[in-house]
């Protein structure tokens, strides 16, 4: 009996899925590509794309709070056309157009109509975090399309059977570790759903295991150089929990986490849970019912950020857009057209094309970090101009052995990515990743400290002296908005001084 209920359900899991929209789909990944590439020169350089492009200039196995794989990006795209923003930006806009497509596929794969894989690549397209995020280079613009990725693999397995199709999984998985450590989270909440609802068989597939062992072999440069610098990545966790507080922490978690997946993609979240607890034509994927509320409690829990499970949203708002159109009436043909116009605006409007003059300024750096993603673009010129300034100002005597140290590793790498052209010493900074990049010489006799940060300051400098500031209207408080530059002689050798001064905050 057992061995027939197996052969229905494998012929069953094996049928050939619906046909791809390739109209409708392709419609929406040509207007959602539209709409990147013409933001991807919007405004500046983000703070951490400076980061990945001082990263990339210093290629490894490891770094304080990333995978090399950021770096390796940016220093490719720096090789291919230098000093180019929107060169820096297209891997991001490319992942983000190919996370719109495998959304409608995976809606595909659940053996979703035509008009199942349009509403899901409209519901990912429409995201006011999923579409923007693809408009500059960062981890989870990355991290978000791997899952995607990921989590199509997975439901082909269970569509066909092919073990290949874990291997490849498993490959992207090894990638996706490269980049965050966050994908063994879903992979947890996965192994929990199949081990409740099936397809146990997975979990007995010598593939899966032969891919895991696969992950860990890659992860072993990486594992190494955490070990050898005092595992930083995972204290790096205390760091975004702290963060999050400014802004709500646990309480907010969730209603931001909605409102990422947007209007349309947040009702299709809420559809698609329900429907794969509920829905037979659902159930061989049932295992995936589980995953988004195992994430929300994890990250909840310790305080992550609230994009931090967007990755699973592509398979869950595609189960949403299958069950919706399997519903009768024409109500949701009422329903779904003004929330996907609505969700088309907000997309839109959510894009970066505000002129810079209509922006409005802020004071703090709790007013900024609610929309780190804009005000995180502005003042680098003036930041160098006035570091520049202030150093070639120095008598030659002092040039000829000042290094420049700044509070904040958006501010370093700022400074290093142009320090040849504006003729700049070496650049160095004890924040977050910028610190292991290096310690600045004993003989460094002079230093320009760029930052406000003067209690630490104090501790590290004998005499301590302003000599420029850096203010611009729409500069990021306390990075490129009300800046001090001061002149320091450091009161004892950096090589003892710098292992205290480093930190991850």
């Amino acid at each position: 009996m057992t061995a027939v209920v197996e052969s229905e359900v494998r012929q069953d899991d094996n049928a050939e899925a619906a046909p791809f929209a390739w109209l409708g789909v392709g419609a929406i990944a040509v207007v959602a590509a539209t709409m990147l590439f013409v933001s991807l020169g919007r405004y500046g350089y983000f703070g951490d794309e400076l980061y990945f492009l001082s990263a990339g200039r210093r290629l490894g196995f490891g770094y304080a709070d990333q995978g090399p794989v950021l770096p390796a990006i940016a220093r490719l795209m720096d090789v291919l056309a230098p000093g180019s923003l929107v060169a820096l930006r297209i891997p991001a806009a490319l992942v983000t157009i190919a996370a719109v497509l495998i959304t409608a596929q995976i809606a595909r794969e659940f053996g979703g109509s035509r008009t199942a894989q349009v509403l899901s690549a409209a519901a990912y397209a429409t995201s006011p975090f999923l579409l923007v995020q693809g408009t500059q280079l960062a981890t989870n613009t990355i991290d978000t399309a791997l899952w995607v990725v990921v989590s199509w693999l997975v439901i082909r397995w269970v569509r066909t059977r092919r073990d290949s199709l874990l291997l490849w999984a498993a490959l992207v998985t090894a990638l996706d570790m490269q980049v965050k450590w966050l994908i063994p989270f879903f992979w947890i909440a996965v192994a929990v759903g199949v081990a409740i609802y099936g397809p146990r068989e997975l979990l007995r597939r010598p593939a899966l295991w032969v891919g895991a062992m696969l992950v860990v072999l890659v992860m072993v440069p990486t594992l190494i150089w955490q070990a050898e610098h005092d595992w930083p990545q995972l204290r790096l966790g205390a760091v975004v929990a702290a963060e999050q507080a400014t802004i709500g922490g646990r309480y907010t978690w969730l209603p931001l986490a909605l409102i990422a997946a947007g209007l349309f993609g947040g009702v299709l979240l809420v559809v698609g849970i329900w429907a794969l607890f509920r829905s037979e034509t659902l159930r061989p994927y049932r295992f995936l019912a589980p995953l988004p509320l195992l994430l929300a409690v994890a990250f909840i829990a310790t305080n992550g950020r609230p994009y931090y499970a967007a990755g699973c949203y592509a398979a869950i708002m595609a189960a949403g857009a299958v069950r919706w159109s399997e519903y009768s009436g024409r109500w949701r043909i009422y329903v779904a057209v003004p929330l996907v116009a609505i969700s088309v605006a907000i997309a839109v409007v959510t894009m970066p094309w505000q002129s810079e003059s209509s922006i409005d300024p802020v004071d703090s750096q709790s007013e900024a970090g609610l929309e780190i993603g804009l005000y995180g673009k502005f003042g680098w010129p003036e930041l160098r101009e006035a570091t520049a300034d202030a150093y070639h100002a120095l008598p030659p005597a002092e040039r000829a052995n000042a290094v420049i140290v700044t509070d904040s590793y958006w501010q370093a790498s700022a400074l290093d990515v142009e320090r040849s052209r504006y003729g700049l010493p070496a650049v160095y900074s004890p924040n977050r990743g910028f610190g292991y990049f290096g310690t600045p010489s004993d003989s460094a006799t002079t230093v320009l400290w760029v930052g406000n940060a003067e209690d630490e300051m104090h501790a590290t400098c004998g005499d301590l002296t302003p000599i420029g500031r850096v203010d611009t209207r729409l500069g990021y408080p306390d990075v490129t908005r009300n800046v001090t530059i001061w002149r320091c002689t450091p009161r004892q050798p950096w090589s003892q001084v710098w292992p205290d001064l480093l930190r991850l905050d």
